[in-house]
């Protein structure tokens, strides 16, 4: 390949990203404006009192676990 026409690829390749830029500011990407609907707010998770007494038995487990090799 000659320097020419490496020359020749790369003003094609920039005058390709110029046209790209182009049509993503006109259609509102670049500016931040994709969306016009607000987000939807997440609701919490709600855990079922079985299930935290669950966690925390296993928990209290785990602590009694770490407790006991930090005494050998």
């Amino acid at each position: 390949m000659s320097i020419k026409s490496i020359l020749a690829e790369i003003d094609v390749e920039i005058a390709r990203l110029q046209k790209v830029k182009e049509l993503l500011s006109i259609s509102g990407v670049a500016s931040g404006n994709q969306s016009t609907t607000p987000a939807k707010k997440r609701s919490k998770r709600k855990l079922s009192p079985e299930a935290r007494a669950r966690i925390a038995e296993a928990q209290k487990k785990r602590w009694a676990a770490v407790k006991k090799s930090l005494k050998k």
